[in-house]
């Protein structure tokens, strides 16, 4: 099936959460186009409206409901006959809960199936005299979602360009719902990744992201005759035409020593490194089933550091997690004294339904929990402060990304992923430049071109 081929259609897509939800929206922005979607950056103009869910944060399905009550009423007053689709993991998780509680939904589908979209489109298209159909498909497809999306990565243009490598997740943290919104751990074939780099590169991106829910644990075997680990794919990335490589999110069980090494090894590995640890304590990181010790988190900061001393560390954590005592949490701030993040990610612990962690008996008060967010933050904003002020009067090189704020702007990334703000023509975007700067704020800089 295919939806018809002569009639120009608006798109409209909203994505909430990770980085992964914005990959999966670059890609069926893609496959859309094919089918005569424009992209359109308001609801009221669109034809087919897409709200990309993220189901990880608290009430992340009631920000879905209440945003649909907002286009249920675009929807009303407007004269195209505009279809509503929610994806992504809220999708997954939600279903067919979705349309009951909001009829204004044509379509509801996963992360696992966006790839049949123009499929689901045309059975959802109503035939004259006929209602919509409404359609959810959250199964988990017989068929290689990416093998279905090759090719078709020419009509998307970015400096710094998203890759997903690996998708799923079999590590089961208690806290977590990605085992049961995105799978069981899949890593795509080298061959697959090292095809779209190749693209990506071609329609003129000089950094690429590789992406996955625990992305350093990608691997291939038992798929081809050669086995390859995730430094060894990094590596041959890095022989193609491209500036800069970086890799999020990690899961410190996957940190191998030989990855710690790439660092040194591969110039074009930023200096960049994001390492979730969650807590300090070690009972509470029990109770998370993360598998780890605090400890042996600390000695692969230690040893990667030993590997590349200028590397920065980024982090999440979440505070309030079920049982989290005083004590317990003041090793949170301790772990963080220790390492000291150059960014880090904080949140209150929120039940998810369908978790372990939400079954617990000992869930923490909102007012504990907001105090010891609040405090947490306070010791990373100064760390990530006192990061920046290291850059004062340095010359670094800057991936020129964007127009900035203002008249003749130019916004950019530093390898270690700062914000770099700057006055220059836009002539230089897509290129590497040497930056003095000249001024620090607490989460980016300001430099001057030499």
């Amino acid at each position: 099936m295919q939806i018809t081929q002569d009639k120009k259609r608006n798109l409209f897509i909203k994505s909430y959460g990770c980085q992964m939800n914005e990959y999966d929206s670059e890609r069926m922005t893609e496959i859309l186009e094919k089918h005569n979607y424009s992209s359109v950056d308001e609801p009221n103009q669109a034809d087919l409206i897409i709200l990309n869910t993220c189901h990880i944060r608290e009430k992340a399905a009631e920000k879905i409901y209440s945003e649909l009550g907002r286009l249920k009423k675009i929807n009303l007053n407007s004269e195209r006959d505009i279809k509503v689709a929610v994806a992504g993991c809220v999708g997954q998780a939600e279903g067919h809960e979705i349309i009951k509680r909001s009829p204004i939904v044509d379509l509801v589908f996963g992360p696992l199936t966006y790839h049949q979209l123009p499929e689901m489109l045309e059975e959802i298209e109503s035939k004259p005299g006929s209602p919509n159909k409404k359609l959810v498909n959250i199964d988990v497809p017989d068929e290689d979602k990416f093998l279905e999306l090759k090719g078709s990565r020419k009509n998307l243009k970015s400096i710094s360009s998203l890759l997903s490598i690996q998708e799923g997740c079999d590590k089961f943290c208690s806290f977590c719902v990605v085992p049961y919104t995105r799978g069981v751990e899949i890593s795509r074939p080298s061959k697959q990744i090292i095809s779209e780099a190749k693209e990506l590169i071609g329609i003129g991106a000089k950094e690429i992201i590789l992406l996955g829910q625990n992305v350093n644990a990608w691997s291939q075997s038992n798929e081809t005759d050669i086995d390859m680990t995730f430094p060894e794919l990094i590596k041959e990335i890095s022989k193609l035409n491209i500036d800069r490589i970086r890799y999020i999110t990690s899961h410190p069980r996957d940190m191998t020593e030989e990855l710690m090494k790439s660092h040194k090894e591969i110039t074009k590995l930023q200096p960049y490194l994001h390492l979730p640890v969650q807590s300090g304590s070690d009972k509470i990181l029990k109770e998370m089933n993360r598998n780890y010790t605090s400890q042996e988190y600390i000695d692969i900061i230690n040893k990667t550091r030993e590997y590349r001393p200028d590397i920065a560390i980024s982090g999440d954590f979440i505070v309030g997690f079920p049982g989290e005592t005083d004590y317990d949490f003041e090793a949170t701030l301790d772990i963080v004294r220790k390492v000291k993040y150059a960014h880090a990610y904080s949140f209150k612990y929120s039940p998810r339904p369908g978790t372990p962690a939400a079954l617990k008996q000992e869930q923490i008060n909102e007012e504990v929990k907001s105090d010891r967010l609040k405090k947490l933050q306070e010791l990373i904003r100064q760390q990530t402060k006192d990061f920046n002020a290291g850059f004062l009067d340095k010359d670094i090189d800057v991936l020129i990304e964007k127009k900035g704020i203002g008249e003749n702007r130019l916004t950019g990334r530093s390898s270690y992923l700062q914000p770099v703000h700057m006055s220059g023509d836009t002539s230089f975007i897509g290129e590497i430049l040497k930056v003095k700067i000249v001024k620090t704020r607490d989460n980016s800089l300001e430099g001057i071109i030499l």
